[in-house]
């Protein structure tokens, strides 16, 4: 053979052999425990989940997944964290509306959501519901909600875990399609609303049914309608927002999987392969339904367009409503 042709073959012989030791250790993946990021703190659905999903998923994959709590600034400290992980698959994030809502809510957010992280899968939705204490506030309905509210306009208050939560941005949302005025009230997590939602110091929340349902099971909260497109299993008797007399209103509260940005797509989808698997095992069922979370899983070009839709919402929510950290 020519001598001019040698280095163009060996140069092709090379990358082909590169190219298979790549494709070799990606079907050996995992080979060592996966790290998963939950940016808040142990104890909540997000938590919860995670934990839940990556004990069905370590026995798919034979390998184990620990679960590492970054909390700290709505989760962007653990959302950071993963964006500059090495992207080999073996640290990945559970992210949740915030994902969507912190660019329109930090100015220097030191990552991008959508630039920065490869989407894996949709998990789980956890609706959130509007309850009152009843021995309080006499609402009955969501109708009755806004009536009120119209009659004495800043009189009445809603609860929040937080400024930016799924929990504050379904308030903001309901007064602003109600056309009322209420004023916001933010605590540091759920916990210290429901609290004072119980002792009376507040008057409306639209807490996650996670934490909600075991006080509207035992009569101490009444709950109104849920903030989701459809009822939840959960809570099935209790109408949508919609329903109840707010055509349109929608506030969906998920959760979702995330892997640095470069992640090779093999191991995506093998993640993505092993989620939607767990979340059709019925001990994971079991686990969900507990916490009211609904699964729903998907493909990562599906979770891609969903954040991307999502991002467009909340910025215009926060816009809107003038949000802004306190």
């Amino acid at each position: 053979m020519h001598r001019r042709f040698l280095k163009p073959l060996a140069a092709f012989c090379a990358a082909g052999a590169l190219l298979g030791a790549a494709a070799a250790a990606h079907a050996e993946y995992p080979e060592r425990p996966i790290t998963w990021v939950v940016p808040f703190p142990p104890g909540g659905a997000m938590d919860n989940i995670a934990r839940t999903l990556g004990e069905a998923m370590g026995r798919q994959l034979n390998t184990s997944f620990v679960v590492e709590n970054r909390a700290g600034a709505g989760g962007n400290i653990g959302a950071a964290m993963v964006a500059r992980a090495k992207p080999d698959g073996y640290t990945i994030m559970i992210a949740a509306n915030g994902m969507a809502v912190n660019p329109a809510l930090y100015d220097n957010l030191n990552y991008d959501p959508q630039a920065d992280f490869a989407p894996i899968s949709l998990l789980a939705i956890v609706p959130n519901v509007l309850v009152t204490n009843p021995q309080r506030i006499d609402s009955k309905s969501v109708a009755d909600v806004i009536a009120k509210a119209k009659e004495q306009p800043g009189h009445y208050t809603f609860a929040s875990a937080g400024v930016g939560t799924s929990i504050h941005l379904a308030g903001e949302l309901f007064v602003s399609m109600a056309g009322i005025d209420m004023l916001h009230v933010p605590y540091k997590g759920s916990g210290p609303a429901v609290a004072d939602l119980l002792g009376g110091q507040v008057d409306y929340m639209f807490d996650s049914v996670t934490s909600a349902k075991p006080h509207i099971m035992s009569g101490k909260l009444k709950a109104l309608a849920v903030t989701t497109a459809k009822r939840s299993s959960a809570l099935p008797d209790v109408p949508t927002v919609a329903e109840a007399g707010l055509p349109g209103y929608e506030l969906t509260p998920w959760f979702a999987a995330f892997a640095p940005a470069g992640t090779p797509p093999e191991i995506v989808a093998k993640l993505n392969a092993a989620m939607r698997q767990a979340l059709g095992d019925a001990k994971v069922k079991t686990t969900l339904d507990t916490i009211g979370a609904e699964p729903i899983g998907g493909t990562p070009e599906e979770l891609k367009t969903y954040l991307a839709k999502e991002t467009v919402q909340g910025k215009k929510l926060v816009q809107e409503r003038n949000i802004k950290l306190q």
